[in-house]
């Protein structure tokens, strides 16, 4: 798990399993909690931190792009994937595993 911060697509990686679990914390937890039960708590908690790692996913997927001179419709396809739950967890899948394997493989394991 700790090679995964050597690596700019392996950082994208992280911060994509960490907006997608927020996400599904925010919308399958904390939004029923605030509108079932009346308690906005975790939407009031959750709601920056979803905010801020969908900031560095946007962010961390143009910089990615441009070092792995991704094509427009893949860059577009992973932008698309924090929108929906499950999404980042499918791109990661499809997309940046493959793209992190080859890197890893292009630069010798670093």
């Amino acid at each position: 798990m700790l090679k995964l911060f050597k690596t700019n697509i392996g950082r994208l990686r992280l911060i994509g399993l960490l907006e997608g679990i927020s996400l599904l914390i925010l919308a399958g937890i904390a939004v029923p909690l605030k509108y079932g039960l009346h308690q906005p708590a975790l939407v009031s908690k959750m709601g920056p931190v979803h905010g801020t790692l969908f900031l560095l996913f946007v962010f961390n997927t143009f910089s990615v792009a441009i070092q792995q001179k991704w094509d427009k419709a893949t860059t577009v396809k992973i932008l698309l994937s924090c929108f929906i739950p499950f999404g980042t967890f499918y791109i990661d899948y499809k997309i940046l595993r493959p793209s992190y394997e080859q890197d890893i493989k292009l630069n010798k394991g670093l």
